[in-house]
C-alpha cells in the first residue's frame, strides 16, 4: 500500500464518508492542530522514563486519535454516534491531575515553561493544546462539533501543565519563577 494517494495534490482532503473539504477549513485546521499536540506528547514520551507517566502519555496519544476521528466524522454519516468521544477520558484525566498534584510542592508564583527537556516539551504540548482548544471552539461557532471534544482538551490542557510539573520534579529539576520585568 502506497503512502500517498495524490487525493490531495487539490488542496483538498476527504472527512470519513468522502466529504470533501478545503484543507484551509477550519475543521481540518482543527484536525490538524490535534495532531500536532499528539506529535507533541509522542516526543515528550520518548525522554520520560517513569512507566506511570509514558502509559498516561500513551493513553493520552490514542484519546487524541479519537477526538480527530470524532471531529472527520460528520453528523449525518450513519455510524457517526461511534465516533463521538464519551466523557469518560475526561473524568480519567481529572482523577490523573488530582493524583499527580498530590505528588507535588504547592504553586506559590507562576512559573515559567522550562526545566528539564520533557518537562519544557510537555509545556509546549500545553500550549498546543490550548490552541487546538482555540479552533474548536471556532469550528464550533460554524459547525456541529461534539461538546465533549471542547471540555476534554480544556481539561487535557490542565493534565499538561500538572504532567510538565510532575516531570520537572521528578527529575529534580527546578521551574522556573517569573519575575516580573515592569517597573510597577
Amino acid at each position: 500500500m502506497k503512502i500517498y494517494t495524490k487525493f490531495g495534490d487539490s488542496g483538498e482532503t476527504a472527512l470519513y464518508g468522502g466529504t470533501r473539504l478545503g484543507k484551509d477549513e477550519p475543521r481540518i485546521a482543527a484536525i490538524g492542530t490535534v495532531d500536532e499536540l499528539n506529535a507533541y506528547i509522542g516526543y515528550a514520551q520518548t525522554l520520560v522514563d517513569d512507566v506511570d507517566l509514558s502509559e498516561l502519555m500513551a493513553r493520552v496519544q490514542n484519546h487524541l486519535f479519537d477526538v480527530g476521528a470524532d471531529m472527520a466524522t460528520p453528523a449525518t454519516h450513519a455510524k457517526a454516534a461511534a465516533f463521538r468521544i464519551p466523557a469518560d477520558f475526561t473524568i480519567e484525566m481529572e482523577t490523573a491531575i488530582d493524583t499527580l498534584s498530590a505528588e507535588l510542592p504547592p504553586l506559590t508564583n507562576f512559573i515559567l515553561p522550562g526545566g528539564c527537556t520533557a518537562g519544557a516539551i510537555l509545556h509546549i504540548a500545553r500550549v498546543v493544546c490550548r490552541r487546538s482548544e482555540r479552533c474548536v471552539v471556532r469550528l464550533a461557532r460554524e459547525a456541529e462539533v461534539n461538546p465533549e471534544i471542547i471540555r476534554s482538551l480544556n481539561r487535557l490542557s490542565d493534565l499538561l501543565f500538572v504532567l510538565a510539573r510532575t516531570v520537572n520534579f521528578r527529575a529534580n529539576a527546578s521551574e522556573p519563577i517569573w519575575e516580573s520585568q515592569s517597573d510597577t
